[in-house]
């Protein structure tokens, strides 16, 4: 799961940005120019008050009224020039940084592709929708503005604070008191805004995981009247989202108010201490003048921190978030200390040799899901795997194509041990279809051929045929039409039939199906097994089973029990010989057990 909000407190804003430097180091040439450009255009504000101070001191004293309009024609050009210079620094970051943001979102799609199904087992999708979305989003803005905007306040305060001194050290002084007050107070400000961020961020995760599934489960809450409860759950968590973000408002109404209005009583002690010196005659109306503009045009710089602050925290707890899933270790090509090939004299086939499994998560006292399985496919042949439920059947068959690794054992497949092998070549021999199928917003054909590279329209057609998915062809536009999202648009029997297709329409050396026929009639059951059967000749395979019709595609069957094979054999010599096997395949009730009991039998 995502960690906790609370753990993240102690963490530094700088570390946390520093960590996007790789990104922003192929676009630095152009940020940086922005930068000096966004600085040039904020100290040209600067230069307003020297005009003012020579236009009181001179035009206006003398009553040169051309002089006043030469002023005037000055401050109309610096006012140009500044807004041009603004203006092109939008223009040189605008495209780098969305580039930017273009690239983290694809290493973050990248990443999620190779982090384990136990990563993905863990964590709420809404959350990982959060994080490519509106982090990135977070992050981008940041670097276009805040990131920018706090070199550029930075220089212009330490200039316009010189500028000061320069003019009247006194009233300098003056305007700096505040300063180390208000780096107090933003000081406490950062960590307490730091921690409201991160709990809206993930609080607007839980609420996309909550959208998500009423929109995937629309069905579900339909069917048993359940939008009043799904209204009601996301109504808690936006409300629990209002709240921190009327905290996060809070916070930051309290620092900006703080930052502007302790400035502004300096200003004012300013004025009245330089308006006695000008009576007194120990200052100039024009240094007063150009004094006081100048901390007027300090005032942006400064009232800013606070929301530059509150981007910044915002921005490195997106961050934070960001890294948290790109610094999961992926799945490698190749397990660390595997041998490349197993050792010699090794059956071919499907070999399964002391295979154990505890899932990552489990204690480490917890009984293991699989332990000790010991279990031999030979070459083209077909094993059928039978079991009660929760014997670890579907766990055992995710082993093979490494969906999760082994906690114990090893599997081989021809003598080669599939750890030694590359995900990529292990999983062009092996071919998957799973009991709940998963189609893409893609047309029918493009999620067939999904299951092999290279495969062509007649591929496309046999596969189509060996899973009776006859029917694509009698779509509003044959196999170029669009099933839609999770093919909802479909049938249970139809999405099954496709998945079935994807599965053999690679002609794979090793095929591992559970229960792929489940959702069917008798009579499409029929004529898929019929296929099925031409298919399961040219292949090695294991077959989740639960009913006596499918076993019957088997060659031999295997059956496990309390996560341990026991027992191997032909369907009729398990019937005979094996009584819990006899009693899986007959569906009547346990001897001697009733319903409640044998719902929490293995």
């Amino acid at each position: 799961m995502p960690p906790n909000p609370a753990e993240r407190t102690d963490r530094s804003t700088v570390r946390s940005l520093k960590r996007l430097w790789p990104y922003l180091r192929p676009v630095r040439a152009r940020w940086l120019s922005a930068a000096f450009v966004a600085v040039v255009a904020s100290c040209l504000g600067l230069v307003i008050p020297f005009v003012l101070k020579w236009m009181v001191d001179g035009p206006v004293a003398d009553r040169d009224p051309g002089g006043v309009w030469l002023g005037a024609l000055w401050l109309l050009g610096l006012g140009i020039v500044e807004a041009v210079l603004f203006g092109l620094r939008r223009w040189l970051v605008a495209r780098p940084l969305a580039g930017v943001e273009a690239g983290m979102r694809a290493d973050l799609y990248h990443r999620l592709q190779r982090l384990p199904m136990s990563f993905h087992d863990r964590w709420p999708s809404g959350q990982l929708l959060s994080r490519g979305t509106t982090d990135l989003m977070l992050v981008r803005m940041f670097l276009a503005f805040p990131l920018t905007f706090l070199l550029v306040n930075t220089a212009t305060i330490v200039v316009g604070f010189v500028i000061l001194f320069v003019q009247e050290w006194t009233l300098g002084l003056v305007l700096l008191a505040p300063a180390v007050p208000l780096m107090i107070l933003s000081s406490l400000f950062e960590s307490k805004y730091s921690l409201a961020a991160r709990t809206a961020q993930d609080q607007v995760g839980d609420l996309t995981t909550v959208v998500e599934e009423s929109v995937l489960g629309i069905r579900i809450v339909k069917g048993f009247g359940r939008h009043r409860s799904q209204a009601r759950a996301f109504r808690e968590l936006s409300h629990r989202l209002r709240s921190t973000e009327l905290t996060k408002a809070r916070l930051l109404a309290g620092i900006w108010a703080l930052i502007t209005g302790v400035p502004e009583l300096a200003i004012g002690a300013a004025l009245v201490l330089g308006t006695v010196q000008v009576a007194d005659g120990g200052l100039s109306a024009g240094t007063l003048v150009a004094f006081l503009s100048t901390a007027l045009a300090l005032r942006w710089p400064v009232e800013s921190i606070g929301f530059l602050l509150a981007m910044s925290q915002e921005a490195a707890t997106a961050t934070d978030r960001y890294f948290e899933v790109m610094d999961v270790a992926e799945e490698s090509g190749l397990a660390s200390g595997a041998a490349s090939v197993a050792a010699g004299g090794t059956a071919p086939g499907m070999v399964f040799e002391g295979v154990s499994f505890r899932y990552p998560d489990a204690a480490p006292d917890s009984v293991p899901v699989l332990a000790g399985i010991d279990l031999h496919v030979r070459p083209g042949e077909t094993m059928a795997l039978v079991g009660a439920t929760g014997s670890g059947k579907t766990t055992l068959t995710a082993l093979v194509p490494r969906l999760h690794e082994l906690t114990g054992g090893r599997i081989t497949l021809d003598g080669e041990d599939i750890v030694s092998m590359e995900r990529a070549r292990l999983r062009s021999l092996v071919s998957v279809a799973f009991e709940e199928p998963t189609l893409f917003s893609a047309t029918v054909g493009e999620n067939v051929l999904m299951g092999a590279d290279g495969a062509d329209d007649e591929d496309l057609n046999r596969a189509l045929d060996v899973a009776q998915a006859h029917f694509a062809h009698e779509l509003p536009e044959g196999t170029r039409t669009q099933v839609g999202e999770q093919g909802l648009s479909l049938s249970g029997g139809q999405r099954q039939r496709l998945a079935l297709a994807r599965a053999v329409v690679g002609r794979p050396r090793f095929l591992v199906l559970d229960d792929p026929l489940s959702a069917l009639d008798v009579h499409t059951e029929a004529r898929v097994e019929a296929a099925l059967r031409q298919v399961l000749k040219e292949t090695t395979a294991v077959i989740v089973a639960h009913r006596p019709s499918t076993v019957m595609l088997a060659d031999r069957v295997a059956l496990l029990s309390g996560g341990r094979i026991a027992a191997v054999g032909t369907h009729q010599e398990l019937l005979r010989a094996n009584a819990e096997y006899a009693w899986l395949m007959s569906g009547a009730e346990r001897p001697g057990i009733t319903v409640a009991e044998e719902a929490t039998t293995p």
